[in-house]
């Protein structure tokens, strides 16, 4: 299987990647720094340099693409920003990292990706459960929330775009994770987490398409 990990220098990114591999898929990861690359390198990935708030280096990526056909993508890249409680206003230089990094990012990328996907292909974006309006019941972190409402907006647009080439396109829970944005007392192990989503990607189908789910599949109301 040909696999591409967008946001793969740590974290859920890497585990992805690293699983991948190990199930002798063919990868294709990215990371901005050059111990990300490295890191990706060390796994045997063939390791892209990508910053998705560089607008050269998104295009960069589409000559890269050129000539691809990926089976599985997943596009993992976040930052979660100011931990606030209620509403707390943010900076404008928060909003801009949140936002670009969360919203701006994917809707760069995901253009670049429709001619590199293979006829049958599964997307998945990594979301969260706090982008839930349907289900929200704390404004915690209220910016995050926001970001990955809109992120999820992106995600039904590009299942509308994509799925009539029977391309399944979802976002995804992953959980609560014990990675730097989810903290030490996070109920989840980061390779439970993605044997979970890995497992979850190779049973979609295109009945799935444009929805948002748990890691185990339980879907979620937007």
């Amino acid at each position: 299987m040909q696999v591409l990990v967008i946001g793969a220098s740590r974290g859920l990114g890497l585990e992805f990647a690293r699983q991948y591999r190990a199930a002798g898929d063919r990868v294709v990861a990215t990371a901005r720094s050059d111990e990300g690359l490295a890191r990706l390198r060390a796994l045997g990935c063939e390791s892209w340099p990508l910053d998705l708030l560089d607008a050269a280096s998104v295009a960069g990526l589409g000559w890269r693409l050129d000539g691809e056909r990926f089976d599985a993508v997943i596009l993992n890249a976040g930052i979660y920003g100011p931990r606030t409680q209620g509403l707390e206003t943010p900076t404008q230089n928060d909003f801009d990292a949140v936002m670009r990094t969360n919203v701006l990012g994917p809707m760069r990328v995901l253009p670049q990706l429709e001619t590199a996907l293979a006829s049958g292909a599964k997307l998945m974006v990594l979301s969260s459960m706090m982008g839930s309006i349907g289900q929200r019941s704390s404004s915690t972190g209220w910016l995050y929330r926001a970001s990955k409402a809109a992120l999820n907006s992106v995600l039904r647009d590009a299942a509308l775009a994509l799925g009539p080439r029977g391309i399944t396109c979802v976002a995804v829970h992953p959980g609560w994770v014990r990675t730097d944005m989810g903290g030490p007392n996070a109920s989840l192990a980061p390779e439970d987490s993605v044997a979970g989503l890995r497992k979850l990607l190779a049973r979609l189908t295109p009945d799935d398409n444009g929805h948002f789910l748990h890691h185990d599949g339980t879907p979620i109301a937007w």
